[in-house]
């Protein structure tokens, strides 16, 4: 019970690597431009109920931080709105700067590298089980607290309770059933040897 619920593992792994600044140049680009790629994949999986869908680009976005940590982390998902800006790798179904800072979705993708880099860091000392998905729990909320705040102005609810209800609480259960998921496959990916 003690090892589920501790936050640190002192055992060294191979994906660590991948986080760490001494790593070659070309490893680095890699993990950047991979996650930049995961992100984009996940993003056209998408379930539109309301204004804001259903997507798996979370999934990539979580994992950034984890995997390459704050900084790469960071740099994929910059990548990734970079490379939106000139190739339809949004949820919606258009691209460009107006989609960019003119969607009611805009919040969401603006704050993914602040979510990549908040979960990078509290993981770089969280990375058990436990502490990666309390990370990626902190940056679900930066995530969703951008999100939020975009949609309640971009979508000119009346009140705030509807911009949380709407842009926030109906996605609980899906984005807590994908930082599980994004931790069980990290926390696998640490006992490699």
């Amino acid at each position: 019970m003690a090892t589920l619920l501790s936050l640190h593992s002192p055992r060294a792994a191979v994906v660590d690597g991948l986080r760490q600044e001494r790593a070659s140049a070309a490893l680095q680009v890699l993990g950047i431009v991979g996650f930049a790629m995961l992100t984009a994949l996940g993003a056209q999986v998408r379930i539109y109920l309301w204004e804001v869908p259903f997507t798996l680009q979370t999934l990539a976005v979580y994992g950034s931080g984890l995997f390459l940590g704050w900084r790469n982390g960071m740099l994929a998902q910059l990548l990734y709105l970079a490379l939106g800006l000139f190739l339809p790798v949004y949820a919606g179904d258009t691209f460009g700067p107006a989609y960019l800072f003119g969607a009611a979705t805009a919040g969401y993708l603006l704050a993914a590298p602040a979510a990549a880099a908040v979960v990078g860091l509290a993981s770089k000392r969280w990375n058990a089980l436990t502490g990666s998905v309390l990370s990626m729990i902190g940056g679900s909320l930066v995530l969703f607290t951008g999100g939020v705040v975009w949609l309640h102005f971009a979508a000119g609810h009346a009140t705030w309770f509807e911009s949380v209800e709407k842009g926030w609480l109906r996605f609980i259960p899906v984005d807590l059933a994908k930082i599980l998921f994004v931790g069980l496959v990290y926390t696998a990916t640490r006992r490699l040897r």
